[in-house]
């Protein structure tokens, strides 16, 4: 059953069940555990890790795999084990965005990608070789090409 949250950036939202993801380690630089996937435009490759906790934290997410082709998550044995993902079963993978007063300096954050699996998620720490902090999202955007931001980050449907 769906419950409505009150969120700063959305007003109030029904967050379905599904959508809700647990962060047993929490997320790196800020608190809480209890997070909710939402989707504000279904066009969008973008989606909101809203806190539930936190009315003001909402952090815009997406799928990497949709603007780096060649992306992948490297976990050490140990970290992959302690996580559960050492069955060789996939997670849906996130990394964080941060946006910019321009498309053209939208980054996304490939060296700790959020890895979510049975309503459980973990952000890690990649140890592939090109997995950077700020990878730019749309390196042949215009540098004068003004975005919203407050559009920019709005969802798909997780995954």
């Amino acid at each position: 059953m769906a419950q409505t949250f009150e969120s700063s950036r959305f007003g109030s939202v029904e967050i379905a069940p599904e959508s809700i993801v647990e962060f047993p380690d929490g997320l790196i630089g800020l608190g809480g555990t209890r997070f909710a996937l939402i989707s504000t435009e279904l066009t969008s490759p973008f989606v909101w890790l809203q806190s539930l906790e936190s009315a003001t934290l909402a952090l815009p997410v997406t799928n990497p795999h949709r603007f780096f082709s060649e992306f992948k998550v490297e976990l050490n044995e140990g970290e992959a084990e302690r996580i559960g993902l050492d069955d060789g079963e996939a997670a849906d993978v996130y990394v964080t965005v941060t946006a910019s007063s321009s498309v053209a300096g939208f980054t996304a954050n490939l060296k700790a990608p959020i890895l979510v699996r049975d309503g459980r998620a973990y952000q890690v720490i990649n140890q592939a070789a090109d997995a950077i902090v700020r990878a730019p999202l749309f390196p042949n955007a215009a540098n004068d090409g003004e975005a919203d931001s407050s559009q920019q980050g709005a969802g798909a449907q997780p995954g």
